[in-house]
């Protein structure tokens, strides 16, 4: 009766519409009122402690704060011209370059949404005007926007390593073979339809203009390298790369790029000025900035945005923690858990459970709520069933993926639908084909573990554990 009334509970509330993260803290709390024997003080108690005894949480406002600055800032169109440079003279390369902007801006943002607005808003009508289908260019920047949420640093894999409790550096370590693996699967696919299709590439730029995008590029994609350099070389945790991750995109955003804030339009070096003059002059601006920055209505609008999106995903956390409580006290990931080993069902079985109900939730929730609902659940099934955590892990994260591009509440779908300007249907078409090859790609992640578990064990190993 309790399992019946949590669920079917927030099933109804989801269905008349009520934001998820009430759905979820109302569900609990009738729960608890109906069927437990804890008070309602607890409740309070729990949503306090289900924010403030995480402190894998506190990269999550660092994160998406780090990737407002960036996303505002000039640093997408520095990624797609270092990307264009790279490959677009390849055949499709246009397309294969803005797979791999995608997966250097995922690398810097941690975002799938952030990653299709600041590329694709740049990218689809670039590959329209050279020729390039419209239909075509669009599948292509909703598919690999998804990589956000799969390369490293990702929101989405904080939560889960929240939501479980397991190590969120391991699950970035996790998330770097599969994130680069399906980067290189998309691209491959462009390269075979645009030699039947006969699609157009641009002429080499040259090594020189090659260098130079590369180091205008560099301000940002060094952000790469301080965080996962720091997390994998065991300098910093999760957490702390986060934070310098935020005070470091701000830098290079507005004094750096200076494509906001006080500095905006200002020359790092005039015509005809001396570098002693000009290294006077920006020392007095940056100084000047530093102190202008609190009022600048610029900078105040990236905070604010920022600070909006963390509200509301610690808000939607907080209600599932209280959720995950009531899923814990009252046994009910136990019982499951027992009634499916009693089953006999293997491994292999439950993970094709697993992953048809991740498909199906995709279609009507959120990747942060799915996870923070359905992992407290499938986490003591898994370890009793022999997965690896960081494994079930990745398997989420990528069903995630699948679910940003399925209605009607792909959130991809709708960021490509503000851009293009075209209907909902139209973007879906637009995305069948990719995503055939996603469903193919999660095939491989969950039956073949090594390919997430490798670069972590792998590390391990080189730690002496």
């Amino acid at each position: 009766m309790t399992i019946a009334t949590l669920f079917i509970t927030l099933l109804i509330c989801m269905m008349i519409g009520m934001p998820i993260a009430i759905a979820l803290g109302f569900s609990s709390m009738l729960t608890i009122l109906l069927f437990s024997n804890d008070s309602l003080a607890s409740i309070a108690l729990k949503l306090y402690e289900s924010t403030s005894e995480h402190y894998t949480l506190l990269a999550i406002p660092f994160f998406i704060l780090s990737s407002a600055f960036l996303s505002t800032g000039g640093v997408a169109r520095r990624i797609i011209d270092f990307a264009m440079d790279s490959v677009g003279h390849i055949r499709g390369g246009l397309a294969m370059a803005s797979v791999m902007a995608c997966m250097l801006f995922a690398a810097v943002s941690g975002s799938s949404p952030a990653t299709v607005a600041a590329i694709g808003s740049i990218v689809i009508v670039g590959m329209v005007r050279a020729g390039y289908p419209e239909k075509f260019a669009a599948g292509v920047i909703t598919t690999s926007g998804t990589l956000g949420i799969l390369i490293p640093p990702s929101i989405v894999m904080l939560v889960y390593a929240a939501a479980t409790e397991v190590s969120a550096a391991r699950m970035f370590m996790a998330g770097l073979i599969p994130g680069l693996m399906m980067g290189l699967i998309l691209m491959l696919a462009i390269y075979i339809v645009a030699r039947i299709k006969k699609l157009p590439s641009r002429p080499f730029p040259g090594i020189k203009a090659l260098s130079i995008s590369s180091a205008k590029a560099m301000g940002g994609l060094a952000l790469i390298l301080i965080v996962l350099g720091s997390i994998y070389g065991g300098v910093a945790s999760p957490t702390e790369a986060a934070a310098v991750a935020c005070v470091y995109a701000y830098f290079i955003a507005v004094f750096g790029y200076r494509d906001i804030g006080t500095l905006k339009n200002v020359a790092w070096r005039n015509q005809r000025e001396s570098i002693i003059a000009a290294s006077v002059r920006n020392i007095g601006y940056m100084l000047l900035a530093v102190i202008k920055t609190p009022a600048d209505k610029e900078i105040r609008n990236v905070v604010r945005d920022g600070a909006k999106v963390s509200i509301m995903l610690l808000f939607i956390i907080a209600n599932a923690m209280l959720f995950a409580h009531v899923l814990t006290t009252e046994r009910i990931p136990h019982i499951i858990a027992e009634a499916i080993v009693s089953l006999g069902l293997p491994a292999w079985g439950f993970l094709i459970i697993v992953n048809l109900l991740l498909l199906a939730a995709g279609n009507f929730m959120e990747p942060s709520a799915i996870l923070l609902i359905m992992a407290p659940i499938l986490f003591p099934i898994a370890t009793q069933l022999g997965i690896d955590p960081i494994h079930l892990g990745i398997i989420m994260v990528v069903n995630m993926e699948i679910g940003m591009l399925t209605p009607p509440v792909g959130l991809n779908l709708f960021v490509t639908a503000g851009i293009t300007g075209k209907s909902m249907g139209w973007v879906i078409q637009s995305c069948l084909p990719w995503l055939v090859l996603l469903l193919g790609f999660l095939i491989l992640i969950t039956y073949i573990p090594q390919i997430s578990l490798f670069l972590p064990e792998y590390i391990d190993k080189l730690n002496g554990y």
